[in-house]
């Protein structure tokens, strides 16, 4: 067994940390299919360290079925104190579509019922990208 030290987690306290974390995924796995919608999860420690970065769901061109289940289940198994969900445009405009706003309020609702913090919804493009929770839209 590998014990980690907690310097090996990053620290994600912005969405620009988020960003970065999600362009250089998108660049490195060249099995990323960028015209379809993806949809991840950032599982983070009570002192905002990234413990896992997991790919929850492909979707189609224009939307991802996520269920709340599929997103807690992963914060559960890795004991995460809080969580930050994020997912592509493929259309290149990371404008937030009232699904994905209704979507956050939705695992909000469940992430409080499990005492699980979801602290930003991240939608990247290519070059730019929205945070809800920096929108207040969230």
């Amino acid at each position: 067994m590998i014990i980690q030290t907690e310097e090996r987690y990053p620290l994600v306290t912005t969405p620009e940390t988020v960003y970065q974390i999600l362009l250089t995924a998108l660049k490195r796995e060249d099995a990323i299919d960028q015209t379809k919608e993806h949809f991840w999860v950032l599982l983070l420690n009570t002192r905002h360290r990234l413990i896992k970065f997991d790919l929850v769901c492909v979707g189609g061109l224009v939307s991802a079925v996520i269920h709340p289940r599929e997103v807690f289940v992963r914060a559960i198994l890795c004991s995460a104190a809080s969580i930050i969900i994020a997912h592509n445009h493929p259309s290149n405009d990371p404008t937030p579509t009232p699904e994905d706003i209704a979507l956050t309020r939705e695992l909000q609702q469940a992430g409080r019922i499990l005492r699980i913090e979801v602290t930003d919804h991240v939608i990247v493009a290519e070059t730019e990208y929205v945070s809800l929770k920096r929108d207040n839209l969230m």
